[in-house]
């Protein structure tokens, strides 16, 4: 032990170290055990303490990092880590908020007092008293004192207990002081079968003191778990009267001590819990799974305080909880909305670092004037604990065409105990996307995934609002909101009519109302989804063809024509909200048309052209101009023959050719494909199979599982399929399943 006093009474070294020893009578010898540590001799070698300047502030602050560690008359030890990284440990006056570092170790007790009691981790304990005007301190070597392997396990002021191995098993409970400058030594236990102390809670005249021993019966033993109270500094023997038998603690257990009540966390199997004993009240508070690693930070008045300690930062709240322990029908209660540390003061009150929803630093917890534990705050880290959105990270553009596309978006709060409320907006349409984030993802982070989806499908293009809102949540406080913007982009659909870049279907049913189904662009589970189904009208009975036509008047999205039965055909454009504007007339005479179709680029300027066969057989084309007054150019003349086919269908570039291809069904079911060339004309037909007769309706319908190839949707009263395309001339698709019209093979007279 190195003590240092004032200069007319530092010890000199040849001073000897006086070991006091009270052994009790009639100690049972156990299996193994060993003599008791023997006196020391000589003084050992002297441990510095740091004499490290006091350093002043006008205001009472505190590092947000910093954990509260002891509690004295006068001021509190602190711990914190530097820039750095290492752990400083600082005393702080209360009266004027100075700040005295300490430079002798890492690791700090609560001691109850202004005797600051720290260490290394190791065997060396430093002792000095912070009062004004004190300069008293000390340093001992467990080891040097005891044996190798000594261990702290209780400070109270200037008493140190400690835990001594005998043999492996089994260790003794030794109180360790300063008397006259020399180290005095008294030994508390008297069984030979001693195993575990911990001294958990003192009101500074008695201390709580928790232990294990083993109990042989036979050949057998078990391990029998104790609670004692002891008087501080005494030389009385801890563990043979006044003992208790308690349920199974551990190293961590931590307890509570005052002039009416006891507590203690116990660990027995059917699952922990805080154990409150009173002359007139034993309570049993179980701890569920989020409580199991709970610490008792106290009892006040009759109210016990416990939680599961956080971090000085704060980024995953860790509530400091307060419950009656006199009421059984009371529920507990919220002390504090935060804390890390906890050290008691010497008047019975408690110092947590912690916060509550308007503050962030250390307070002073002591009884109210209604009974309660009420909190103070008593240095301030200035860290803003109000709630509040201080952060975000949202992708400025957010392209949906890749498939499994999604936008990774953060909003970072101020606090972790909240909720975040999400809105997407589309600008145009006004349609929403709302998620709640109920928790963070990390820290204060919450973060929400984007999968591409408004309304169960494909976002629309153009540009976007976001809106959050925080609210807390235990629902106090005001809420936080912020707001910003984005933009979606998505590659033109030639099928496409609410501008979301993924294939839309019209069908009209035999009541002449036409629907639009919206289709998932990315196959799932290797099929093709309906996303939603939308009424565009009524009425349309009047039309004996309808065809979706591609873009011919130059907006984003696809357009409609249609033939009505005396031959005039009209022009629906597409408005990008899923209908269509007022019709407007393209030209009469076309009745002389068996089949139409359109909806591809089959010269390659770009822009949808339309086929036409007539009842003598010839193929025509309408080149597209771009033009809604005039959407086609003069008709040309392709070849004749085209009587053979029941249906041609347009389907753009399926086999990775020029421009746009075609495929035809003959009357015996064979589909053919012709390549075109680009110049508005077709390469020689290739055989692409047999059996298409299954199906009533063909329609090229863009792409429709965004792989960047346009497909072909087969409907009839077997089933509907989506025919995904190759770009291979000889084998140009191949088949995907889709819940598109599932069970209505006959529901419909038109596809398109």
């Amino acid at each position: 032990m190195a003590s240092a006093r004032s200069p007319r009474r530092r010890l000199a070294a040849s001073v000897a170290l006086v070991l006091a020893v009270t052994v009790g009578a009639g100690v049972l010898a156990s299996p193994g055990a060993t003599a008791s540590p023997a006196a020391a001799t000589g003084a050992p070698a002297l441990v510095p303490m740091s004499t490290t300047s006091t350093t002043s502030s006008d205001a009472v602050l505190l590092p947000v990092g910093a954990e509260v560690v002891s509690a004295g008359e006068t001021g509190h030890l602190t711990s914190r880590k530097d820039d750095t990284g290492a752990t400083v440990l600082e005393w702080r006056r209360t009266a004027d908020g100075s700040v005295t570092p300490l430079g002798s170790g890492t690791v700090g007790h609560d001691s109850g007092s202004d005797t600051v009691v720290t260490g290394d981790g190791g065997s060396v304990v430093h002792l000095r008293d912070m009062a004004p005007g004190a300069d008293w301190s000390a340093s001992f070597d467990l080891a040097a004192e005891f044996t190798a392997g000594a261990k702290l396990v209780g400070v109270i002021g200037r008493n140190l207990y400690v835990k001594v191995p005998t043999t492996a098993d089994y260790h003794e409970l030794w109180h360790l002081t300063e008397v006259d400058g020399a180290a005095r030594k008294t030994k508390l236990s008297s069984g030979a079968y001693g195993m575990d102390y911990k001294v958990v809670a003192s009101t500074g005249s008695r201390a709580l003191l928790l232990g294990t021993n083993r109990v042989f019966s036979g050949a057998g033993f078990r391990t029998h778990f104790w609670q004692a109270t002891m008087t501080v500094g005494s030389d009385e023997v801890v563990d043979r009267t006044g003992v208790e038998s308690i349920g199974p603690w551990r190293a961590t257990s931590t307890g509570a001590l005052t002039a009416d009540y006891t507590a203690r966390v116990e660990y027995p199997s059917a699952g922990p819990r805080i154990v409150v004993d009173g002359d007139r009240v034993h309570r049993d508070f179980p701890l569920d799974a989020g409580q199991a690693d709970a610490r008792v930070a106290g009892i006040l008045g009759d109210t016990l305080l416990y939680g599961v300690p956080g971090t000085a930062d704060g980024q995953t709240p860790a509530p400091l909880y307060a419950r009656s322990v006199t009421d059984a029908t009371a529920t507990p209660y919220r002390l504090l909305e935060h804390h890390s540390s906890v050290a008691h003061a010497p008047d019975g009150g408690l110092l947590v670092r912690g916060a509550t929803a308007d503050a962030d630093g250390l307070f002073r917890v002591w009884v109210g004037d209604d009974g309660r534990p009420a909190a103070t705050l008593v240095a301030d880290t200035g860290r803003v604990k109000a709630l509040a959105v201080t952060g975000s990270q949202v992708p400025a553009t957010v392209d949906l065409e890749r498939p499994g596309a999604i936008a990774p978006m953060e909003w970072t709060l101020t606090r972790a105990d909240a909720a975040l409320d999400v809105t997407l907006t589309h600008t145009a349409t006004g349609r929403t996307r709302t998620e709640r984030l109920a928790q963070p993802a990390s820290g204060t982070r919450f973060a929400f995934t984007w999968d591409g989806l408004l309304d169960g499908a494909s976002a629309p293009n153009g540009a976007y609002t976001w809106q959050v809102t925080a609210t807390r949540a235990d629902g106090s406080g005001a809420p936080a909101t912020a707001s910003g913007g984005f933009r979606v982009t998505r590659e033109a659909n030639p099928h496409d009519y609410n501008d979301n870049g993924s294939t839309d279907v019209l069908a009209r049913d035999a009541s002449g109302v036409l629907w639009r189904d919206d289709l998932l662009d990315w196959p799932s589970e290797g099929g093709i989804e309906t996303a939603q189904r939308a009424s565009i009208g009524r009425g349309w009975q009047i039309y004996d063809r309808i065809e979706a036509a591609g873009d011919l008047a130059g907006g984003p999205v696809g357009d409609l024509v249609a033939r009505d039965t005396s031959g005039v055909l009209w022009l629906y454009q597409g408005t990008g909200a899923g209908n269509f504007t007022a019709r407007t007339q393209i030209g009469k005479g076309w009745q002389i048309y068996a089949t139409l179709t359109g909806g591809s680029d089959l010269t390659g300027d770009g822009r949808a052209d339309l086929l036409a066969t007539d009842t003598a057989g010839d193929l025509w084309l309408y080149r597209g101009t771009g033009s809604a007054t005039a959407p086609f150019a003069a008709r040309v003349r392709l070849g004749g023959g085209w009587q053979v086919y029941r249906e041609i269908t347009a389907v753009g570039d399926i086999a990775g050719g020029a421009a746009g291809d075609l495929v035809a069904r003959d009357a015996a079911g064979v589909l053919w494909l012709y390549q075109g060339n680009g110049a508005g004309n077709f390469l020689a037909r290739v055989r692409v199979g047999s059996g298409w007769n299954a199906f009533t309706h063909l329609v090229g319908a863009g792409d429709v599982d965004a792989d960047g190839r346009p497909d072909l949707v087969a409907y009839g009263p077997n089933g509907t399929y989506v025919y995904r395309s190759t770009s291979s001339a000889t084998a140009p698709f191949s088949r995907l399943t889709t819940t598109l019209y599932t069970g209505e093979g006959t529901a419909f007279d038109t596809i398109a």
